[in-house]
């Protein structure tokens, strides 16, 4: 999935969750957690497989099981400990929903079940590449190429349906983290 799919995805699943269970919608905090948690498994996979060549593939450590329960358990914890479970919440909603994401994106565009990487390193994994530059060219050709077919402009589709029905809820929301960077830049009235 592309990070714009990570990010609305999670806020959404995140929005929705805050709005069920403590009937308000996202704080900036919780947005911007739920952003960079719903990044997370990229931001440290991707370049530690296709720039470092430490990793075997782009999809192993952090997007492995055995990597997220025992992060969830923390942010849990952490949340407890702090009073801050809706920032934990957002923290296992996003890191979660990234996971998930991975798994049911090559099923609808392929029709492939490719879970394997959940139980890496149980679970070998295949896909690192020698420099980063090249590699995301030849991913943005090959979904380029899939997007000029059928069923590529069915999944176009459903993308921008996903990313308005993502924007029209945080625009619902109040804007987090924009309404918040707005309040920091504008001048207060005693300084005009």
């Amino acid at each position: 999935m592309w990070p714009w799919e990570h990010l609305a995805v999670g806020y959404l699943a995140y929005s929705g969750v805050s709005r069920l269970v403590w009937g308000e919608p996202p704080s900036t905090r919780g947005a911007l957690v739920v952003g960079v948690a719903a990044l997370a498994p990229d931001l440290v996979d991707k370049p530690l497989a296709w720039g470092l060549d430490v990793l075997p593939a782009g999809k192993s450590l952090a997007h492995s099981l055995f990597t997220a329960l025992p992060l969830a358990g923390l942010a849990g914890l952490l949340g407890a400990w702090r009073g801050s479970q809706r920032l934990s919440a957002a923290f296992v909603l996003g890191y979660g929903s990234h996971l998930a994401a991975d798994v049911l994106y090559p099923l609808v565009v392929r029709g492939d079940l490719r879970a394997g990487f959940l139980f890496w390193p149980v679970v070998p994994v295949r896909g690192g590449a020698d420099s980063v530059l090249p590699h995301l060219r030849e991913l943005l050709g090959a979904f380029l190429a899939f997007l000029a077919t059928p069923r590529g402009a069915v999944y176009l589709a459903a993308e921008i349906g996903l990313l308005a029905v993502a924007l029209a809820v945080w625009v619902v929301d109040g804007t987090p983290v924009l309404s918040a960077v707005r309040r920091r830049l504008s001048p207060h009235p005693e300084e005009v």
